[in-house]
């Protein structure tokens, strides 16, 4: 799932998949609005398409579809006690980060963190490091929280929205020491490649929001995207390649290995890290 942009247009969703070839289910996506309570505790309410507000039915369409998953009972618990502590409330306003977190550090921001376990691990393994995630998919965003709640980490804060908007209002220029993006959807199809979050454009976004020397790291583990990945970023004159050969990364310590990727490799299947620095 390419984890960076969710809210469709919900008056044009099912054109969109039907022009697309996505499966018909997909248009019965729901729009998912998020508030919370007196006590701050997290509330999800789900709207259909024909209830949505406004503002969501007019959203644009973006690189992928969300198909909300069912939440666990533990995800549940999480998202409704201790969204408060680490869930952050999209707003069309800039983040200040050292009251967010209570300090001023290196900020490692992650788009699409799954199911959130590598997130956690790595906000585990350091300390000195403050860590956004951005994630679509409710029942990820759930399993976070409870990984973070269960670790007792305080360098860990998650939204729930699309990163795109995110990235473009909330983040502030020079913010981020790290840019993750972990093996996005790399919609295979060639008709559905303009759905690939990692083109010019998205640079346009990002490159602004990093600190001088911040590092942007993506990782595939689909080779066509790896090129396209590679090619975009060696196009644009403000971010170097940090290979000394001008090709892929080897994975860095930081980013742990996933029971997937690991099964991959031993299937003889390939992984591509790409690191590229700020100028």
């Amino acid at each position: 799932m390419e984890r960076a942009g969710v809210s469709h247009d919900t008056d044009s969703l099912a054109a969109e998949i039907a022009s697309s070839g996505l499966p018909p289910e997909a248009g019965s996506a729901e729009v998912v609005v998020r508030e919370l309570d007196e006590n701050g505790s997290y509330i999800k309410h789900r709207l259909s398409s024909a209830d949505a507000a406004p503002d969501y039915r007019s959203r644009r369409i973006k690189s992928f579809v969300v198909r909300e998953g069912r939440l666990t009972a533990g995800q549940e618990h999480a998202l409704t006690s201790f969204w408060k502590d680490y869930g952050i409330d999209y707003e069309n306003r800039l983040l200040d980060l050292p009251a967010v977190f209570g300090r001023k550090a290196p900020l490692a921001l992650e788009i699409g963190f799954g199911m959130g376990k590598s997130l956690v691990e790595m906000a585990a393994r350091d300390p000195g490091r403050d860590f956004i995630g951005i994630e679509v998919h409710t029942p990820g965003v759930g399993a976070c929280i409870m990984g973070a709640h269960e670790a007792g980490l305080t360098n860990l804060r998650v939204i729930h929205y699309d990163a795109v908007d995110v990235l473009g209002n909330m983040i502030p220029d020079g913010a981020i020491d790290r840019l993750q993006l972990y093996f996005p959807d790399p919609w295979h199809k060639a008709r559905h490649n303009k759905r690939r979050l990692v083109k010019p454009e998205f640079l346009d976004l990002v490159i602004p929001k990093l600190a001088s020397g911040g590092v942007i790291h993506m990782a595939t583990d689909w080779e066509p995207y790896a090129e396209q990945m590679l090619e975009v970023q060696r196009a644009d004159a403000r971010i170097v390649n940090m290979d000394p050969a001008g090709g892929y990364a080897p994975r860095p310590d930081y980013r742990p290995l996933t029971k997937f990727e690991a099964r991959g490799q031993r299937l003889g299947h390939g992984v591509w890290d790409l690191l590229f620095r700020k100028i």
